[in-house]
């Protein structure tokens, strides 16, 4: 489809931010709508782009990937795990796939911790047709617009406020980038870095650090509580839009034990196993598989975690 054959997804990180619900999960494999996060990715790129291998660095319980991929396969697609022993970044962990990284042709670098639906497609092309070294997929709206970008060169000209503080126009880094073989060159093997460091030296040394704005499709980063609770109305809404997202996403799992005297609200999902008891009450809430609700309990942007019990009325806290 885009000759883009095959994509990296960072799975590495702690999720500090996210704790608790990150304490036995790496942040990726949280489930949303009973499905790990990290599978709206892996079906995106293949809806988008055709993507026909993966490779998704591990570190934070690394076991559980294993528990949710046991044969390393996802839709026929191969997945490769890499773990890291001690993080190595964004830019370390590009390196550290060396040996799996296409030479002649672009890779595609996805964050773990997103929920998009985002178009993909003109940014491989633009990426093809501009010889940047690196395409950067940015929207023009969000709580982090970091990113100095020149529209009309569709040049990236500073990250972070590093290399020109005052220019005025800034947009939001998807965390989805495009990346040509050459961009490894100024990588330094074995070095633990964010991938912003070598942009800035290449944008620094007069080299070519390209963007896109793409702001068609919904995007979030799924990195806190409020954002991963955030989710829940786009996903009753029919998001994200490539079709495979459907399959096997369900809101109520068919196994879960619910009193039929329960109210759950149309935003709220139960898992897997997890027990519901009488006169319960769920709105805007994650039951994760297993968990459990006692009853008579009230639960409004409550977070249930595999295993917890909660009871009593509880309102915008985790378990």
């Amino acid at each position: 489809m885009s000759g883009i054959r095959k994509a990296f997804i960072l799975g590495a990180g702690l999720g500090t931010r996210l704790r608790p619900l990150t304490e036995t999960l790496p942040k990726p494999l949280v489930p949303v709508w009973n499905r790990p996060l990290i599978t709206y990715a892996l079906d995106h790129l293949i809806a988008d782009l055709g993507i026909e291998a993966f490779a998704i660095n591990t570190h934070h319980c690394p076991g559980a990937y294993d528990t949710a991929f046991p044969r390393s396969i996802y839709r026929e697609r191969p997945l490769l795990f890499r773990h890291e022993s001690v993080l190595l970044d964004t830019a370390g962990g590009i390196d550290n796939l060396r040996d799996w990284l296409p030479t002649d042709e672009p890779f595609l670098v996805y964050n773990g911790d997103i929920l998009t639906d985002l178009p993909l497609a003109s940014a491989v092309a633009q990426h093809r047709a501009s010889g940047d070294l690196v395409t950067m997929i940015l929207r023009s709206h969000g709580d982090e617009l970091r990113v100095g970008f020149d529209p009309e060169r569709q040049a990236v000209v500073d990250l972070r406020g590093v290399l020109a503080p005052d220019w005025p126009l800034r947009f939001q880094f998807t965390g989805i980038y495009v990346v040509s073989p050459a961009f490894l060159d100024h990588l330094v093997p074995g070095k633990v870095e964010s991938v912003v460091l070598p942009m800035l030296e290449v944008i620094r040394k007069g080299g070519r650090i390209g963007g896109i704005v793409i702001d068609d499709g919904k995007w979030s980063d799924l990195g806190e509580r409020e954002s991963y609770l955030a989710s829940l109305p786009l996903l009753a809404g029919g998001f994200p839009r490539h079709a495979e997202a459907g399959k096997g996403r369900v809101r109520i799992a068919p196994s879960a034990r619910i009193d039929p005297s329960a109210e759950i609200d149309g935003l709220s999902s139960v898992g897997a196993g997890a027990l519901i008891e009488a006169g319960v009450r769920l709105r805007e809430s994650v039951i994760w598989p297993g968990g459990i609700v006692e009853a008579g309990a009230d639960l409004h942007r409550v977070i249930v975690r595999s295993g917890m019990r909660v009871s009593g009325r509880q309102e915008r806290v985790d378990f």
